[in-house]
């Protein structure tokens, strides 16, 4: 399958500071593609590079068999783009809206047709100004996809949408891909990654630490399993409880937390020494370790400030 995007050794730099340092990866058509990272750590640059909105400092990009530094209007033609802040002029109705930002674009999507995709038929004619938070956002989406792009950079999609709005949000994704659209994502929900990525790119400090499918991020942690419990109130040591585990524990206050690689042998420790007290172990569950756990571990104290 052809690659829709091409990216060897990108580097941006200003002044002394390096925001992309040297990446490469390839992005195919009809894929859901994830850049995911912390604020500052590069993927904002990296999309306005691919998008052609910033120059690279050195390097090869290729998107769509141009490059975007050049790629001028006909380039334009065949993205779009859903930016986190768009700026909606918020006296005009969602429906001239749509078809303003409609109007450069040779082929485009009619605006009922678009409207129905994001689910805002119901507010063709309202003005931008009395809509809400996620409301604002699913125009955005209407705005990214009125083009009817080959490729869509959709920039944190869903902020501001309720669960229910954010998985419908995401079959509206996947009709596209079906479609044969190559999309671009770039979030701060794990799930949302999980749920819709089939590759993705960690960055961390202008730099790639992961790279692969979901299932294959997950598969190269460390531990593979996670145990969480709330510790019982006891007047004795703790050690005795989290030093024999083979997984590493940590926690906040009495909330614990264990990466383990063996959880069989750390559940029947962790349940043998409450039955002995006739404790109980309140909480107690065990799951799969997620893209979050994985992506956490990756960058650490700057996902956190992310």
């Amino acid at each position: 399958m052809p690659s829709a995007i091409e990216v060897r050794d990108l580097v941006k730099t200003y002044g002394d500071a390096r925001a992309v340092d040297g990446i490469s990866f390839s992005v195919e058509e009809g894929e859901v593609f994830a850049i995911l990272g912390p604020n500052g750590a590069g993927k904002s640059t990296t999309v306005e590079i691919l998008e052609g909105h910033r120059t690279r400092t050195d390097g090869h990009v290729d998107v769509l068999g141009r490059d975007p530094a050049s790629g001028g209007r006909s380039f334009r033609d065949r993205i779009g783009i859903m930016l986190q802040t768009s700026g909606l002029d918020r006296e005009l109705t969602v429906r001239e809206v749509v078809e303003l930002y409609g109007s450069p674009y040779s082929k485009r999507r009619p605006v009922d047709e678009v409207l129905a995709l994001v689910e805002m038929t119901e507010k063709a004619d309202a003005r931008v100004a009395t809509l809400s938070g996620g409301q604002e956002r699913r125009v955005d989406l209407a705005l990214g996809l009125v083009g009817d792009p080959d490729l869509i950079f959709l920039d944190e999609p869903t902020t501001g949408f309720d669960p229910a709005a954010r998985r419908r949000s995401w079959e509206t994704v996947r009709n596209l891909t079906s479609l044969g659209r190559t999309i671009v994502l770039t979030t701060h929900y794990l799930e949302e990654a999980e749920e819709l990525a089939d590759r993705l790119v960690v960055l961390s400090q202008g730099r790639i630490v992961a790279e692969g499918t979901p299932a294959e991020l997950r598969a190269q942690a460390d531990t593979g399993t996670k145990i969480t419990f709330r510790l019982p109130l006891v007047d004795e040591p703790v050690a005795g409880l989290l030093e024999p585990l083979a997984g590493e524990a940590w926690g906040k206050g009495r909330d614990l937390e264990v990466l383990t690689p063996a959880p069989t042998a750390d559940l029947a420790h962790l349940t043998g020494w409450a039955l002995e007290r006739g404790l109980e172990l309140e909480g107690l569950a065990v799951s799969s370790v997620t893209l979050e756990d994985v992506y956490l571990g990756l960058v650490g104290d700057e996902g956190e400030r992310g």
